[in-house]
């Protein structure tokens, strides 16, 4: 047996892979704030799943990957990939970035695991863009090679916040003076929901709520709270700005892919919002990005399965 570890800022998914087979099993989902550590959670899911012989392991974490010292961007977590190797007695052990894995996913998803979200064909053989929100903002794409797909390993969501909007720049001002530099994870992200549901609630000369990411979605969806329903406006507009900009840097005419946690439990307020409207709108390039079809990954684990793609290259 091969381990697989999909590790965020939040939870950790373990899964195991038989040799030779794609198809990830005895998927477990655990909160990485149970655990100290990479080694304290891979052995209580191997004991939830009866100590099998573990040779090798592919694991994705959600941050820069830049030397053996590992330090996720949003949790404390933090190891050495050769020393987990050692105290795993693993063989191999394949470390990416956590969207690395999920573009190596993208090929193999099922159809009824997408939503597509406006028009375009795509232009075949041009590069896959992939970008999602969760505990924070990932972007990957996929370049074509001949048969085969070549993952770019990147820290996009870091990149400067561009407003387009009047709100929008209300909104970067506040945060200015709170964060100095303002990503686009800054924004684009749960804790970034929390973000600009404060930055409209200063605006608005409101009193603000300790309200959790999910709460600001699940009170903007109802429309219970007029800042939290202007928070995931705001989101699905600038995220449809992201993206575009993703399209245009890469030359990734063939597909956008939305991951991460967020969009999918948006539904239908989602697909209705100005994402599709503000994708497209790019000046001189709107023709360029209008042929480019996006699409909402629902599939509830795709990272495992581009670990295990990950784990069968050599």
């Amino acid at each position: 047996m091969r381990l697989l570890a999909d590790i965020g800022g939040t939870n950790v998914r373990f899964a195991l892979l038989p040799e030779g087979s794609l198809l990830p099993q005895a998927e477990l989902n655990l909160q990485c704030a149970d655990f100290r550590g990479l080694e304290e959670a891979v052995d209580h899911y191997l004991e939830q799943v009866g100590r099998p012989v573990i040779t090798e392991a592919a694991i994705d974490v959600a941050t820069a990957i830049t030397g053996d010292l590992i330090k996720l961007t949003n949790s404390p977590w933090a190891f050495s990939v050769e020393q987990s190797r050692r105290k795993l007695r693993l063989s191999r052990l394949v470390v990416i970035n956590d969207f690395t894995a999920l573009a190596l996913s993208l090929p193999h998803l099922r159809q009824e695991e997408l939503r597509r979200i406006g028009r375009g064909d795509g232009v075949p053989g041009t590069p896959i863009a992939l970008i999602g929100a969760g505990t924070g903002l990932g972007v990957s794409a996929l370049i074509p090679h001949g048969a085969h797909w070549i993952p770019i390993q990147g820290e996009g969501g870091h990149v400067a916040f561009s407003p387009m909007s009047d709100s929008e720049d209300a909104v970067l001002r506040v945060l200015r003076e709170r964060f100095g530099h303002v990503s686009a994870e800054r924004l684009l992200s749960g804790p970034g929901l929390v973000n600009i549901y404060r930055a409209l609630c200063e605006i608005d000369r409101a009193v603000p709520r300790v309200y959790s990411p999910e709460q600001v979605s699940t009170l903007g969806l109802s429309g219970e709270d007029a800042q939290c329903q202007q928070a995931i406006a705001l989101f699905c507009g600038a995220l449809g700005s992201a993206a575009a900009n993703l399209v245009v840097t890469l030359g990734a005419r063939a597909a956008v892919y939305i991951g991460g946690g967020i969009v999918p439990k948006l539904g239908e307020f989602f697909d209705q919002s100005d994402f599709r409207a503000r994708f497209e709108h790019k000046g001189r390039f709107s023709s360029y990005v209008a042929q480019v079809p996006t699409y909402v990954i629902l599939a509830e684990t795709p990272a495992l399965r581009g670990l295990a793609v990950a784990l069968s290259n050599p």
